[in-house]
């Protein structure tokens, strides 16, 4: 419940709004109703709010959801356009981390990339595949001056 208290907050925030958003439409249909002498039908005023709530979530909702969901999507993926900075920093030190760890490199890399929720080592960005490649090949070149 904790870790995801944002989430149940938001969603508080929208089931209040929502009924409260439907529950002052029907005051204000009853009223117009009243105004010209009609009696107030459910089934008028639940097609009138559907559209007028569609309407917000098309023009409101959906594109705020794209602009969050979605940039927090292609940043997670690693889309050109969404790269951090921290990709080359990241890169050398865990080529570094390989180059002077000895036996335990491997197990360190590996508890850093689970406190740090990467997956197998590889970052959201996928670079440590071409990593591990240049940082085999400078061990490589280490060992034969050694």
């Amino acid at each position: 419940m904790r870790r995801y208290a944002y989430a149940w907050i938001t969603l508080a925030f929208f089931l209040v709004s929502f009924a409260l958003h439907w529950f002052f439409g029907w005051k204000a249909y009853a009223d117009d109703a009243a105004t010209h002498g009609q009696v107030p039908q459910m089934a008028e005023y639940l097609n009138e709010m559907g559209r007028d709530t569609f309407e917000n979530w098309q023009s409101e909702f959906l594109q705020l959801l794209w602009q969050v969901v979605g940039l927090a999507y292609f940043l997670y993926v690693g889309s050109p356009s969404s790269k951090e900075n921290d990709d080359r920093a990241e890169a050398k030190l865990d080529a570094l981390i390989r180059m002077v760890g000895g036996e335990d490199a491997e197990q360190l890399l590996k508890d850093i990339d689970q406190h740090y929720m990467r997956t197998d080592g590889v970052s959201p960005h996928g670079h440590d595949a071409e990593i591990a490649k240049a940082a085999g090949r400078h061990l490589s070149g280490v060992a034969r001056r050694a």
